[in-house]
């Protein structure tokens, strides 16, 4: 079933959830628990930086130096794991203050705010922004339609550098059209999720 937005979830607990690879392999992250709660699994953010460490679509690997904005960021699961992997950067937009609480909590455990920054923000309207990014990552609360609406602010507030990719996560039958100036470029599933990538034109 599609699952809320964040801004309804309640926290209920702390739950197991790791970072797969990179300079943090292992760390644990805290995370809610309960039914109506989904970060991205790891076995899901592993197959996700696997395809875009040996990604056709760019002549270098993905997250390794790279600018990188987390949209709907939650936990900071997607985030964290592309710092842990080489990421230059990584920009965390989320609104829930629950959320905020385990992001900040988890982006602490990485001691490196200096490559780190989140913004009480909601993805779907996050100003312009004063880093363009080379990857942007979005989870947004299933079946909501918001994927559509954050790619298309974060295309018009700069966010993006030419020929940045976006990925996507979403239920795996959820409908899904790119916004103009976005290209898919692929698409994956992986059970009940499926992941679309795409390139920035604009």
């Amino acid at each position: 079933p599609p699952r809320p937005g964040k801004a309804a979830r309640q926290v209920t607990g702390e739950a197991a959830m790791r970072i797969v690879a990179g300079s943090h392999r292992g760390r644990r992250l805290k995370s809610p628990v309960g039914g109506a709660v989904r970060p991205t699994r790891d076995r899901i953010r592993e197959a996700l930086f696997n395809l875009l460490a040996h990604n056709p679509w760019r002549d270098e690997p993905l997250p390794r130096n790279a600018t990188v904005v987390d949209g709907f960021a939650g936990t900071g699961a997607l985030g964290l794991e592309a710092l842990s992997r080489g990421a230059a950067h990584v920009t965390f937009l989320e609104n829930d203050p629950a959320a905020l609480d385990l992001l900040r909590h988890n982006a602490a455990l990485f001691d490196a705010a200096d490559r780190i920054a989140i913004l009480n923000c909601d993805a779907t309207r996050p100003g312009r922004s004063r880093r363009a990014c080379d990857l942007a990552l979005l989870d947004p609360p299933y079946g909501g339609g918001l994927a559509g609406r954050a790619l298309t602010a974060l295309g018009r507030g700069r966010w993006l550098k030419p020929g940045a990719l976006a990925v996507v996560e979403l239920a795996a039958k959820e409908p899904f059209e790119p916004p103009p100036d976005f290209d898919s470029i692929d698409q994956r599933r992986y059970g009940a999720t499926r992941l679309v990538i795409l390139r920035w034109t604009g």
